[in-house]
């Protein structure tokens, strides 16, 4: 083809024009978003090729989701020592995932990496790793301490990983824990039933104790002694029972009749419930949508998660106009005139990663409160208006559960990592009731406005009905799987789902803890289920979001380029679901599963979206959320378009919360954070 002088044409590659030349710098294809950040991939291949030991090599995104390194070297012992080398020259989001020893590149007829065939040298490495059988459980013991190091980026010294060392605590989070998970099921080439719970909970003894019942069944394994313990007790029981007391029932009974509140609770993904408020309605002039239990029939009660709260006060202008990110604590100039203001913070002691729950009373909205838990083991009573500390309670281990309030509005119940589900006095925090299960408690409660029960799901894969006004458990369920996320209530029909990490969406009948249906994800489910009229929604690690009828029936999936973790949250008409994910995106799909939007965040989003109109603007609803690198986006809700965002000194795991124009959340630097967002002329 001939082409004028000067013509330029889109060949896929980037350049730099210095003094009338052109300078290479790497092909658009080479550019991949890895861990939240953009990466080069021939960045990496560059400082592998300047490592002595390495004769050629060549880097690939293998299906979007491995980063492999191709390397020709004579030396077979090198991947230790590639790996050491590579960490001291690239960060941490470019080091490869695998490393493939290969004799030579293969390359087109082009005189190009032939990517195609690498990716089938990858496959074929993968396949062969799958038919060979581990010499025993010696090999087995080694190799697993070496992807345990490999994983969670650990030098590989001679000193041998202790027996007792727990994953979590050595630096592992919920997205390596997959990545070790694949690669011991690469090793073992086989799928391990339950692996991911126990990677997650216990020892690296115990996981290898876990393995060898896969892969050698048939020898007499020694386990250790606490694994064996563990074990049998979560195995107790696994039956479920109905209707029976399996705790002792308290001798006095408090019958919450004998006081009743009114007022109406927010938590985490718009979830907003109000109860005994019918003579208290007119009291709350900013919200005349809301529901009364003691007034609607059963139909409508499912209906009480449309209610939205008074909204941010504040109008913007300019939609097209991108936020500057701030310094800890100062305001933030989005959209011309919408800022944040810190209206208080409280120091918890360690991370908050547990969302905020918080109560409004209907005849004094002005002694709302906030309760939220912290890593300290302190869960806390927080005046919303000042931020002044109302009570603290220690409880026995780490929280990460996000409270829930009783019927009558007396009770706060939050689970534990001491396997202890606590049921405490909202108006002082003092212990009324503990009920045991035997592992950690990281769901957050769920409670049914028509009975009083509270439902929660534990990690020694069950899930539990009590009663803490006779001070007994209902009934309890086996799930096949340990149960990191939430249930969530229907009801019509009236279904309560729970997930597991074992890849089962459970839907259970409240009243008998009889299983209705199940349905297989394949992959596990941090993300907790959300249910409205029609559906019930919820994302999975392998990426895709999935939607049910109230029978089990999926209707569509919908696919992101990362694990999803972020449970979703619904729109006041039920019309329109938002959820995060690892890819850095925020998303909002209609309920026929059709992309509506997406925003990109500057991290990966794991905590929930908060839903909720914009008084000013009459009908125009917003988005809260919240990505992993502490910064809060406010979004127009139909559009996607940035309205505001403010940048927070810390890590964020937890979920907001909106009421009025505050935002509450929590954060990895220990405290809690009341934000104000208001218009510019408010200050």
């Amino acid at each position: 083809m001939t082409v004028p002088l000067g013509t330029m044409r889109a060949t896929g590659d980037f350049v730099t024009i210095k003094d009338g030349e052109i300078f290479f710098l790497g092909r658009k294809d080479s550019q991949i978003k890895r861990h939240g950040k953009r990466l080069n991939i021939e960045l990496v291949q560059q400082v592998a090729e300047g490592l002595q030991q390495v004769e050629s090599c060549a880097v690939t995104w293998y299906n979007q989701e491995k980063l492999i390194l191709f390397m020709v070297s004579k030396n077979d012992l090198v991947k230790d020592y590639i790996f050491k080398e590579l960490q001291k020259h690239l960060p941490s989001h470019a080091i490869p995932d695998e490393l493939v020893l290969i004799d030579s590149l293969p390359f087109t007829s082009h005189g190009k990496i032939d990517v195609s065939e690498l990716n089938k040298i990858y496959l074929n490495s993968i396949n062969l790793k799958s038919e060979c059988k581990l010499n025993g459980k010696e090999e087995l013991w080694g190799k697993l301490h070496h992807l345990w190091k490999s994983v969670l980026s650990l030098s590989e010294d001679p000193l041998k990983v202790p027996d007792e060392s727990l994953f979590l605590n050595s630096g592992g989070d919920s997205l390596k824990s997959i990545r070790l998970l694949n690669e011991i099921e690469n090793l073992v080439g086989t799928s391990v039933p339950g692996l991911l719970e126990i990677i997650l909970s216990s020892s690296i003894l115990e996981i290898y104790n876990h393995i060898l019942q896969t892969v050698f069944p048939d020898e007499d394994l020694t386990f250790s002694k606490n694994y064996a313990t563990k074990r049998k007790s979560s195995d107790v029981n696994q039956e479920e029972t109905s209707g029976k007391s399996l705790h002792q029932e308290s001798v006095m009974p408090l019958n919450c009749d004998n006081e009743i509140n009114a007022f109406i609770a927010l938590s985490r993904g718009s979830q907003i419930l109000s109860l005994n408020t019918t003579r208290f309605l007119t009291k709350l002039e900013h919200c005349p949508s809301a529901y009364s239990s003691d007034l609607i029939s059963q139909t409508n009660i499912q209906n009480m998660k449309s209610l939205n709260p008074p909204a941010l006060i504040g109008k913007s202008k300019d939609m097209s106009c991108v936020a500057k990110v701030s310094e800890e604590e100062t305001s933030v100039m989005g959209a011309e005139k919408m800022e944040f203001h810190v209206r208080w913070r409280s120091d918890t002691g360690k991370c908050v990663d547990a969302s905020p729950l918080l109560v409004i009373p209907a005849v004094d909205k002005s002694s709302a409160t906030v309760y939220i838990g912290s890593h300290s083991h302190r869960m806390m009573a927080v005046d919303l208006y000042s931020g002044k500390v109302k009570w603290e309670q220690i409880l026995g281990d780490r929280i990460e559960s996000s409270a829930c309030v009783s019927k009558c509005g007396n009770f706060i119940v939050v689970g534990c990592y001491n396997g202890l589900v606590y049921i405490l006095k909202s108006n002082s925090g003092e212990k009324y009731w503990m009920f045991t299960t035997d592992d950690a408690v990281k769901s957050s409660a769920t409670v049914d406005p028509t009975t009083g029960l509270f439902y929660i799901g534990s990690h020694d894969q069950h899930a539990y009905a009590l009663d803490i006004y006779k001070k007994k458990c209902v009934w309890k369920l086996k799930c096949g799987g340990t149960v990191f996320s939430s249930p969530c209530l229907s009801l019509i029909p009236y279904h309560l789902y729970f997930a597991t990490l074992g890849g089962l969406l459970l839907a259970i009948n409240p009243a008998t803890g009889k299983r209705v249906w199940k349905h297989s994800c394949g992959k596990p489910l941090f993300s907790s289920p959300r249910c409205c009229l029609q559906y019930i929604c919820i994302g999975c690690v392998d990426g895709n979001f999935l939607c049910f009828t109230h029978f089990g029936e999926q209707i569509w999936q919908f696919s992101t380029n990362e694990p999803i973790f972020s449970s979703p949250c619904t729109s006041a008409s039920e019309q329109e679901i938002y959820f995060g994910s690892h890819d850095c995106f925020i998303y909002c799909c209609s309920m026929k599963g059709h992309l509506q939007w997406k925003f990109e965040t500057t991290s990966r989003v794991y905590s929930t979206p908060f839903a909720f109109h914009n008084h000013n603007r009459g009908n125009e609803v917003l988005l809260a959320a919240a990505s992993t690198d502490g910064k809060l986006w406010i979004l127009e809700s139909k559009s996607g378009e940035l309205q505001s965002v403010y940048q927070l000194p810390g890590e964020v795991f937890s979920s907001p919360v909106v009421w009025e124009s505050m935002l509450i959340i929590g954060c990895r630097n220990n405290y809690v954070y009341c934000l104000d967002l208001l218009g510019g002329n408010q200050r």
